[in-house]
């Protein structure tokens, strides 16, 4: 019978091959263990999109939430990246990665099935939410830095930029068929009970890091001192000047990105008037952002090289807050907020598959949980901050006034970051520093 079933397989396989796009020899996606983990990208990608949606959607129609109130929800989700970032950092480098990394897909799945039991308990309210945001800030620190070391165990190092890219791909396919799937089940199931298809995907991308594969070279070290390892590897990012500089230009990107996506949800439903299936319709502007830089952003930054590639992200994203600004509440500004999302997916995605391929590139493995982890902390620093302004601008002035600085703001780093050398002048990757 197995035979039976094999042959059968292989016969299909060969019945499709012309139908089939095939990969080159040296493609990534032939390694097994590459392409198991892109496939749990892929699939917690699509689950994302949901909670994308959902969680926002929640507060703004739902608690009837204030700009200050959807401010204050994703601060409160930027927390525990200042407050836990660097020991987690130390404490990374110290475990094995990959159980970090499956444990943290399995609590978030559980903390978003908190919500829809919360709303049929009658206990949802923006505190509950605040609790969310927060727990789930709490596992991205660990788990995400985590997932981010992994591939990095998985993929040579001089092929970071491409995997990243590919990574980009498997999220931006799950970014142009999610929001609209996600905006019907909103319609049908409601904003809460949607997240628990997040939830099941989820637990589905566990089942496919479980019995990963992954060689992790940790160095043995008779004694750690936590604060001593600690200062270790802020003093490798604070000794790195390429470290230095992306720190400064992303962590501005991410104020002036926090200051107008806090209010994106809230222009397009008060605005702009559109349901929640129209806007994750909507949204669908921001897979096919994504894909098109997923597909061309790596042939771009070995073009124009890794540190252009990343300017060009910073101002793609500046253009496309500021024409929001100016869009009228009619369907060409309901066309404006969908090039507002395509801009903002193509020059997310030129941005951080070049900032993630040179700051792994220049790290030692046995710093890359401490670097991965102090990065990260330095860059969204500011985005609690850009949060909390564009709550404030959406509030007491007006939701165009926080998308409109949003875009002015990124668009002067971009002029800023052209004219810095240590970002403008890096045209490959470097090679690894040592500690």
């Amino acid at each position: 019978m197995k035979s039976h079933v094999q042959s059968a397989g292989r016969r299909l396989r060969l019945a499709l091959q012309p139908y089939w796009p095939s990969l080159s020899p040296t493609d990534l996606l032939r390694d097994a263990t590459y392409r198991r983990l892109w496939l749990s990208i892929l699939i917690s990608s699509f689950g994302g999109q949901i909670t994308m949606l959902a969680l926002p959607l929640t507060a703004a129609v739902l608690l009837h939430a204030t700009p200050s109130q959807m401010g204050v929800l994703t601060a409160m989700e930027l927390l525990p990246f200042v407050l836990l970032s660097l020991p987690a950092g130390v404490w990374l480098d110290r475990v094995r990665k990959l159980p970090v990394y499956v444990i943290g897909e399995a609590s978030i799945a559980l903390v978003l099935a908190s919500v829809p039991l919360g709303w049929y308990l009658g206990w949802l309210s923006m505190p509950f939410m605040y609790a969310v945001a927060f727990s789930i800030g709490c596992v991205f620190v660990t788990a995400g830095t985590a997932a981010q070391i992994v591939l990095t165990q998985v993929v040579p190092r001089e092929r970071l930029v491409e995997a990243h890219a590919k990574n980009a791909l498997a999220s931006s396919g799950a970014e142009v068929a999610g929001p609209g799937v996600a905006g019907a089940l909103i319609k049908v199931t409601g904003a809460p009970f949607a997240l628990l298809a997040d939830a099941v995907l989820l637990a589905g991308s566990v089942m496919i890091l479980r019995g990963l594969k992954v060689v992790e070279n940790r160095v043995a070290r008779e004694e750690t001192h936590f604060w001593r390892d600690l200062k270790e590897g802020l003093r490798f990012v604070a000794g790195q000047p390429l470290l230095v500089s992306l720190s400064i230009s992303v962590g501005a990107w991410q104020m002036w990105h926090q200051c107008a996506m806090v209010v994106q949800i809230l222009f397009a439903t008060r605005e702009l008037g559109l349901s929640e299936n129209q806007v994750g319709l909507c949204y669908m502007g921001l897979g096919a952002g994504t894909v098109m830089a997923s597909i061309f952003g790596h042939r771009v930054s070995r073009r124009i090289g890794p540190g252009p590639c990343l300017v060009l992200g910073f101002a793609v994203c500046g253009l496309g807050w500021l024409q929001l600004a100016f869009a009228p509440a009619n369907a060409w500004g309901i066309a404006s907020f969908v090039f507002m999302l395509l801009c903002f997916g193509t020059g997310a995605v030129l941005l951080f598959i070049n900032f993630l391929a040179l700051r792994q590139a220049v790290t030692p493995e046995p710093l890359l949980g401490r670097m991965t982890s102090t990065m990260r902390w330095l860059i969204l620093l500011p985005a609690g901050p850009g949060a909390l302004l564009g709550g404030y601008l959406g509030e007491h002035v007006g939701l165009r006034y926080a998308m409109g600085l949003g875009g002015i703001g990124a668009l002067a780093l971009a002029a800023w970051a052209w004219q810095h050398p240590g970002i403008r002048d890096v045209r490959k990757l470097p090679e690894t520093s040592h500690a």
